[in-house]
């Protein structure tokens, strides 16, 4: 899977933009005040390592931290002459949270883009829907077959409902732009 959209379907939040949008001419600075709160949260989650309802993600698997030990028995400063793992390297090794890679792209590539009259917020990896939702590698994955547990991190389910707290998160944000510029 590379690519998802989800549409938002919760009538609360529908409803507020609709009375917003017949009382202003631009709604595009209040969708991308809107955007860019639902970035800084989201970004937070991948800080606390938990899903927007509050409940933590599940661990690393022992697949990936074996991956990750090896890499770090590659770098000299983390091993021992023995070969195995040093404190640094155990450290970064224990310290290892779910959906941070070395790049850490997946939390870099959240963006937004708002017009008059829409507002997306993208994950923009091609494997942002995998880590959200989780499913199955494919065979051509680097681990082949194995289970990927959701690790949701965009504050809207599958069905297109929005995560009570973002919910009100929104609602808050919309009310507050009713008060500044009406």
């Amino acid at each position: 899977m590379t690519a998802f959209t989800i549409e938002v379907k919760d009538q609360e939040v529908k409803a507020a933009l609709k009375a917003l949008a017949a009382r202003v001419n631009n709604m595009r600075p209040v969708l991308q005040t809107i955007g860019e709160g639902i970035i800084e949260r989201t970004k937070h989650r991948f800080d606390t390592s938990t899903a927007p309802d509050g409940t933590p993600w599940k661990p690393n698997s022992a697949a990936t931290l074996a991956m990750l030990a090896e890499k770090l028995r590659g770098q000299k400063s983390k091993v021992k002459k023995d070969g195995s793992l040093n404190s640094k390297g155990e450290t970064q090794l224990a310290g290892k949270k779910p959906l941070i890679g070395k790049s850490k792209d997946l939390r870099r590539q959240i963006v937004q883009s708002a017009t008059n009259s829409q507002l997306t917020v993208d994950a923009t990896v091609s494997y942002a829907a995998m880590q959200h939702f989780g499913g199955i590698t494919s065979a051509k994955s680097m681990i082949p077959g194995k289970t990927i547990p959701a690790r949701p991190f965009m504050p809207i389910r599958q069905d297109g409902t929005l995560y009570p707290q973002e919910k009100a998160e929104i609602l808050q944000e919309l009310n507050a732009y009713l008060m500044d510029n009406l």
